[in-house]
């Protein structure tokens, strides 16, 4: 290009007007001379579909239209897609990729499910794919470690993603309020929403673990490998255990290797010990923790939800994606796929820390740490009370809680079956994993 030519914007496609992709338009609208800075080259948004007609606050009437799949035609350079779910999002991104456009996204559900195909076909028209708002909103973690990490050899990543139940959690922990009235003020707050299923029965979490182990292990994981439990069940009992063992209680999304190096994703409410960095990330944000063989553990801290937010993660892929088309060159590919294995639940390895109420009498604790023992589970801390005495005679009135050592998931899930169908233990057994010791 001669000197002193200009260069033709580039087109950008916004799907979506709502919290985020109405903030995102209002940084591409309104700071359109610092971005044409930093990228060398003018962004033009041609266009913002929406599902619904009607005026958006300091969005120009003109640019918003319900006709998406005219906003993913020839002629766009970036499609940044914001509206979520399935469909019609996955059909309108290979229609952008197909037509040669770089492609921005923030759908975690989509790209839990679709990444594989996504990242296939985008590699084949040799255009981006960029998506780190769709995991932890502002934290950057989808580029380290998509990019920054990936010389490296990732054990285990593990993190807080979900800034709800966070904030529900903590609330229990320091009001000592219940599960209901912590959750009641966090959709007074804004921060659940009228339905909470997504975020405390875990599936949100789910989606940003498959995503996360994917990038982390370079293999690909379908939202129906990783185990899901919620916080719905957690109690003042479960936090009030938690603090005896100097931990707290936390919904994580973990992903490691097994010891036959297969990749096992969960997500689970579990003790993790205060000395631990990700025991004192408080309301609602997010944290990620990663082992890495060069690097060691490397901590991710920051807002995981929200419009500004997750709109900074949006434009920090625009600006990459823009600068990318700029220079005539796609940006950084996922790496290929390999064919590790998925491991289910039960071959996974962790401590547990199990309560159960006894009969007091010689010779139970013995029997108790026997039935450990017959599956191989071997104890860490067994600490024992004695249940409040109304005056009258109570069957149960002792109660125990269990550390063990790390056992399989399978093994400790036989040590219950027992523990349950014995005469010298209640009828409520439970547990709940450890993280950080």
């Amino acid at each position: 290009m001669g000197c002193g030519s200009v260069s033709k914007p580039l087109k950008v496609a916004l799907l979506g007007a709502g919290v985020v992709g109405s903030q995102v338009a209002r940084i591409i609208l309104n700071h359109a001379d610092d971005l044409e800075a930093r990228i060398g080259r003018r962004l033009e948004l041609v266009g913002i579909g929406v599902r619904t007609p009607g005026s958006r606050q300091g969005i120009p009437d003109e640019l918003l239209t319900t006709d998406l799949d005219s906003l993913v035609s020839k002629g766009v350079d970036v499609v940044i897609e914001l509206i979520g779910g399935i469909e019609p999002a996955r059909g309108l991104l290979m229609k952008a990729i197909g037509n040669g456009a770089s492609v921005v996204s923030a759908n975690k559900a989509l790209l839990a499910q679709e990444l594989g195909n996504l990242s296939r076909a985008a590699e084949s028209k040799g255009v981006d794919l960029y998506y780190e708002a769709a995991v932890a909103g502002a934290i950057p973690i989808v580029r380290p470690l998509r990019e920054s990490l990936v010389g490296d050899d990732i054990t285990a990543v593990m993190g807080i993603v979900n800034g709800t139940t966070n904030f529900i959690l903590d609330k229990m922990v320091t009001d000592g309020v219940s599960f209901e009235s912590a959750l009641a003020e966090a959709q007074e707050l804004g921060y659940a929403e009228a339905d909470p299923t997504a975020d405390v029965e875990g599936h949100d979490a789910a989606a940003k673990a498959a995503i996360l182990a994917g990038l982390a292990f370079h293999t690909e994981v379908q939202l129906d490998q990783v185990f899901c439990e919620g916080i719905t069940t957690i109690t003042a009992a479960d936090i009030a255990a938690a603090e005896q063992m100097d931990c707290t209680v936390k919904l994580l999304a973990v992903a490691k290797l097994t010891r036959d190096d297969r990749v096992v994703v969960k997500v689970h409410p579990a003790m993790v010990s205060n000395k631990h960095p990700l025991a004192s990330v408080s309301g609602a944000y997010n944290a990620i923790f990663v082992n890495s063989r060069e690097a060691g553990e490397l901590m991710f801290l920051g807002a995981g939800a929200g419009g500004a937010p997750t709109a900074s993660a949006v434009m920090g892929d625009v600006v990459t994606v823009a600068r990318n088309r700029h220079r005539g060159a796609a940006g950084h590919a996922n790496s290929p796929y390999t064919e590790r294995a998925v491991a289910p639940i039960g071959d996974s390895w962790s401590q547990f820390y199990v309560t159960f109420d006894v009969v007091d009498r010689p010779g139970v604790l013995a029997k108790c740490a026997a039935v450990f023992g017959n599956h191989d589970v071997s104890l860490r801390v067994v600490q024992q009370s004695y249940l409040a005495d109304d005056g009258t005679e109570q069957e149960f009135a002792a109660r125990l809680g269990v550390m063990t050592h790390a056992a399989p998931e399978t093994n400790l899930d036989a040590v219950l079956d027992e523990l349950r169908a014995s005469d010298f233990v209640g009828s409520e057994v439970r547990v709940m994993r450890v993280e950080g010791f």
